[in-house]
């Protein structure tokens, strides 16, 4: 009821004009349920986006090699066909493959799923030129928000002319992670989608996306957590944390160097959020990659990501 319900609605309208403010969005959608989900919703919202002007034959999504494994997943679910796009030695983006694909496939280009920084853990230096490519041959970009803890208060991607983004809340905004959820990924929107979000399951919003969670709001019982996060946090402490993420990942870089192979790098020798070590040389000595995780667990460490976005690779992110 109405009635019952105040203090949630407020709690709704202070994250989503927080949640814009962050990432430079017209709209935040507090729906989708997950990461994953948010995914879904925003490729959703592209493709009502499209059927509202005519072109709802558009339905190609170029994704990145180095694409997190869910995006080419949400493409398929959201009626889309998936063509994947090169990576250079570096971890980047192909940006003459990207060009090449977005212009053989122009005519029914609907979206690009595009990761910042990129699961290598660097930033995409060519993201606005990016970003300008795909729009040239009518697409939408789709930037995966998964890092989007190396990002707040230091830039935002509805500025580098992204028109859509989830948010994993589990991961930038202190909602816990893991343990069968619930989770939260909410997705900012552009302008010109808007319209087109997930419409309310309980009826009468008139939207033109269909709802993608049975409730309107996903799971709004874990949100006092991101609001009281982001409250006394501040502008100035949310900054802070992404400056000391992305300075702890270059700290474990530069520490183990001397021992294990770092494999991505930016132009600058940094690395972004996260580093990637490659364990593959101790395979000549019978060692694997989830030795060493479990060694770390003997020793109370809790094992980094393995084996993803390389294999025999662990991936470590401070966040």
């Amino acid at each position: 009821p109405s009635d019952d319900s105040r203090g949630y609605r407020r709690l709704f309208t202070d994250l989503q004009t927080w949640l814009a403010e962050c990432t430079g969005f017209a709209a935040i959608s507090l729906q989708p349920n997950a990461g994953s989900q948010g995914e879904y919703a925003g490729l959703l919202t592209i493709r009502a986006y499209h059927r509202a002007r005519g072109e709802a034959d558009r339905h190609i999504c170029l994704i990145p090699t180095s694409a997190h494994g869910t995006n080419p997943a949400s493409a398929v679910m959201a009626g889309m066909k998936v063509v994947t796009v090169d990576c250079d030695d570096e971890g980047n983006i192909d940006v003459a493959d990207l060009e090449a694909k977005a212009a053989k496939h122009s005519e029914a280009l609907a979206a690009l799923m595009v990761t910042y920084p990129s699961t290598h853990g660097v930033f995409e230096e060519a993201i606005t030129h990016i970003c300008e490519v795909i729009h040239g041959h009518g697409g939408q970009v789709y930037l995966d928000g998964a890092n989007m803890n190396a990002m707040v208060g230091l830039c935002r991607p509805g500025d580098f002319g992204a028109d859509v983004c989830h948010l994993n809340l589990h991961k930038t905004f202190c909602i816990p992670h893991g343990g069968g959820g619930p989770g939260m990924g909410p997705i900012g929107v552009a302008k010109h989608l808007a319209p087109y979000v997930p419409g309310d399951p309980l009826g009468g919003s008139g939207q033109a996306a269909g709802p993608v969670s049975a409730a309107p709001y996903g799971s709004p019982s874990i949100l006092p957590i991101t609001w009281a996060y982001i409250r006394m946090l501040g502008g100035e402490g949310l900054r802070r944390a992404s400056e000391v993420a992305i300075l702890n990942a270059n700290y474990v870089a530069k520490r183990l160097e001397p021992h294990f192979p770092v494999l991505y790098r930016g132009t600058q020798g940094r690395v972004a959020h996260e580093c990637i070590l490659d364990l593959r040389p101790f395979k000549a000595v019978g060692v694997q990659v989830d030795d060493v995780a479990k060694r770390l667990m003997d020793f109370g460490f809790h094992a980094p990501t393995m084996s993803f976005p390389v294999a025999g690779t662990l991936m470590i992110e401070p966040t």
